[in-house]
């Protein structure tokens, strides 16, 4: 190496510059044959995104209950089914298409980049612009967007992508490079072979998309649903057999039966999960934070410890030279500098490098003659340089102190000196000399290296644990490094290393030592404590740990790979952000409880009422009708509580089915029982019709479904919390389209306004009662 210069991509590409690439006009007649480096994604139109709405489990159980109604000579049944069915279906396909239109902005925001030479000069495309014959500079961290053929370099790729082998695979000069591979170590010059569809990973590549499974909270609330089948079970056993005892025909029990099924469907539920998250993506994309996998947002209010990695997340990543220490007489600071360089990567941009180079370049040295070069290893932790040396050929190596300590004689002060620079809150490097004609191994000097926190980082940690969520530092720094930055950013100073990590992981703030494989086994070793774990990573070697994690966040300065693999990243440099991804989450939980408490006491109320209504009075108590409309009339409502206003909680959430059961009951049973005791007086103690009961108990049902809704949307009064304009003009619309129906005689027989007016002041007490008892279980629970 004869200088090492400040441009990482010069020395590498300068063996290049012979080759003067394709030229302008070139590129635009290869553009024109081959089209843009994109796979069209063959999306369904809406059309048939619609039909295949109506094709899973749900619908076909919505689709079986029409055909019997359609047998039993139900028609308009039927026919409000078909309606039901329909809306849901073409709905759903609306609310997805406008999630995507909400994420879409990433696309724009997360255009691979590549460095292509053309017109005899280096410069800097999008992947998309790409042509076959382009020659391009691909590095660690990138992801190959087309299939290339090695022209200079050597790298190590993983291929997971295309062969789902997760194992690295090294490819030499002149080999062949497909396109979805992402590169873990070298560097190369290639050249462009196939582009688009036509290359190798064809109509399957996804740079930019994530496949993910559903969330806790829609595993949660289809096994709720699955309870509510349970109870449809037992409660149409007990129809059956009071049926059976009174004499009623199958012909009038069996659509009831249909029905009692019908109403425990959530048809409703996938659009009201989309809505709720895709208008927080929204309002997320527009504050600069991109969301690429909607659970991610959900899972954020159930976040109870994130881990942070200390460089380029809590630091700015923009070291200098902060400390010296020789061993050897015969190297004294400036040629330990001149050693450093020679071992630094001058085609990496990143903090080590650029710090050891920028020193270099200060100090106007001229660098030893490099013969051969290998960059920095995360799985050794070193990188290596044969120089030439008043003649003499030598080896450098630069890297941890502690995996140097392993390689050879160390010096007497060597660990207290390792301890004094992290002390400081440096990061050391080791520099070792291995003379080509003397194998013996020897350490000459540590560097330090001083990364400050970023300005915000105490403050943004501050405010996530403020929330209760256990912050813990990832570092492959020392302990004593490690220790002194947590201190500064208010992590705390318990600091360990990887065994206690993997085996008790909330014991410590941090930990030292780690290895980039290592982040992986740490998430996981929390997710399976029960942590709901947040990840935040900004390098290739991340990619896995924020994959696995339930939010993964990748940073502002984060690689290709590492902003695929995550669920939501940071385009701006501030840790402040992640404060705003937390907010959405519990935004979207406090509408999914609503959602799921509302669903649970409102089928279980009609279904309770409708069993016990059949057993006191030996008829339904709601007209079969009637039945279909309040299902119809509810899912409208809890279809719009993804606009609900939600006021964030200060601690994390966590899905706990039996604590929803016990607030769900409150409502079924002070519901039922006012229902039944209104049953009992229109029987007993008046002389109404069967069909004017009908109308009356049609309206306190609705009634009954909208005040709930008002009712478990806060902990607090509900009268002290203002719904979303979008649900308060849904339930007062519920409300008054009800009235109208049982006034007028739509569809059902007409009654008096004085016993509509009974029944919505009944419903009224009931609420305040029911509101009250709701406020005291709340405050129970948090005793």
């Amino acid at each position: 190496m004869v200088d090492t210069k400040s441009d990482q991509n010069s020395n590498f590409e300068e063996q290049f510059m012979g080759n003067s690439g394709l030229s302008s006009k070139q590129v635009e007649q290869l553009t024109k044959q081959y089209g843009n480096n994109e796979v069209p994604t063959k999306e369904d139109g809406p059309f048939i995104g619609t039909l295949k709405r109506m094709w899973n489990p749900i619908s076909w159980l919505l689709e079986a209950a029409i055909i019997f109604e359609f047998i039993l000579g139900k028609q308009f049944q039927a026919l409000v089914i078909v309606l039901l069915l329909l809306f849901s279906a073409i709905d759903g396909e609306i609310q997805e298409r406008r999630a995507k239109n909400a994420v879409g902005f990433l696309h724009k925001k997360l255009k691979i980049s590549v460095r292509v030479l053309r017109d005899n000069k280096w410069q800097v495309c999008t992947s998309k612009e790409l042509v076959p014959g382009d020659i391009i500079h691909q590095r660690v961290g990138d992801i190959f967007s087309a299939d290339l053929q090695i022209l200079q370099g050597t790298v190590s790729v993983n291929q997971a992508a295309l062969t789902g082998e997760s194992a690295d695979v090294t490819i030499k000069s002149g080999g062949k490079v497909v396109s979805g591979s992402t590169i873990t170590h070298g560097e190369i010059i290639a050249k462009v072979i196939a582009t688009g569809s036509q290359s190798s990973y064809g109509k399957t590549v996804g740079l930019s998309q994530n496949s993910e499974a559903p969330g806790r909270l829609q595993t949660l609330l289809f096994n709720i649903v699955r309870y509510l089948a349970y109870l449809d079970i037992v409660l149409a056993i007990i129809l059956v057999i009071t049926a059976f005892i009174r004499g009623t025909s199958w012909q009038e029990l069996l659509p009831f039966l249909v029905i009692l099924f019908i109403a425990t469907i959530p048809i409703s539920m996938p659009s009201s999960f989309t809505v709720a998250n895709s208008l927080e993506a929204k309002e997320l994309t527009k504050q600069q934070v991109l969301v690429t996998g909607l659970t991610g947002i959900q899972e954020a209010a159930s976040l109870d410890v994130l881990l942070i990695d200390k460089t380029g997340t809590l630091t700015k990543n923009q070291s200098k030279v902060s400390n010296i220490i020789r061993y050897n007489e015969e190297y004294d600071e400036t040629n330990l500098i001149k050693l450093a360089a020679a071992a630094a990567d001058d085609t990496a941009n990143d903090a080590i490098n650029n710090a050891i180079l920028s020193e270099f370049n200060q100090r106007h040295l001229e660098g030893f003659v490099r013969k051969s070069f290998k960059g920095f290893d995360p799985a050794v932790k070193f990188s290596t340089a044969e120089i030439v040396e008043n003649g003499s050929p030598k080896e450098v190596v630069m890297g941890s102190p502690i995996t140097l300590q392993k390689m050879g004689n160390v010096p007497e002060t060597y660990i207290n000196d390792i301890k004094k620079i992290s002390s400081s809150g440096a990061r050391v490097l080791a520099i070792g000399i291995r003379a080509n004609n003397n194998q013996q191994f020897t350490i000459v000097g540590l560097i330090g290296l001083t990364d400050m926190p970023k300005e915000d980082a105490k403050e943004a940690v501050q405010k996530i644990r403020d929330r209760g969520i256990k912050v813990i530092m990832l570092t492959g720094d020392t302990r004593e490094t490690a220790k002194v930055i947590a201190e500064k950013v208010g992590i705390g100073d318990r600091i360990s290393d990887i065994h206690d990590a993997l085996n008790n992981p909330l014991a410590y703030d941090g930990y030292a030592n780690v290895f980039p494989e290592d982040k992986f086994k740490v998430v996981k070793a929390l997710q399976d404590q029960g942590s709901v774990v947040g990840m935040t990573g900004d390098g290739i070697n991340d990619a896995p740990a924020l994959k696995q994690a339930d939010v993964g966040i990748a940073v502002s300065t984060a690689t290709d790979a590492a902003k695929k693999a995550a669920k939501v990243v940071l385009t701006n440099d501030s840790l402040l952000d992640i404060m705003k991804v937390i907010d959405s989450g519990h935004r979207v939980y406090r509408r999914m409880m609503t959602w799921t408490i509302t669903k649970l006491a409102r089928t279980a109320e009609l279904a309770a009422l409708l069993t016990f209504g059949f057993i006191f009075a030996g008829f339904f108590p709601v007209s079969l009708s009637l039945i279909v409309f309040i299902v119809v009339m509810n899912d409208m409502v809890t279809l719009v509580l993804g606009t609900d206003r939600a006021v964030p909680s200060r601690k994390p959430e966590h899905w706990d089915l039996l604590k929803l059961t016990k607030i769900a009951a409150i409502f079924t049973i002070g519901w039922l029982a006012v229902g039944l005791m209104l049953l009992w007086y229109f029987v007993s103690q008046t002389v109404v019709s069967q069909a004017d009961i009908s109308s009356l108990m049609f309206l306190y049902l609705i009634y009954s479904a909208m005040t709930t809704i008002l009712m478990t949307r806060t902990e607090g009064v509900f009268w002290r919390s203002r719904p979303s304009n979008w649900v308060a003009g849904m339930v007062a619309l519920d409300i008054v389209v009800a009235t109208c129906l049982a006034a007028e005689g739509w569809i059902t027989t007409p009654v008096s306004w004085a016993w509509i007016l009974l029944v919505m002041g009944i419903t009224v007490i009931a609420t305040i009662i029911l509101d009250f008892l709701k406020v005291q279980y709340y405050r129970h629970e948090k005793k």
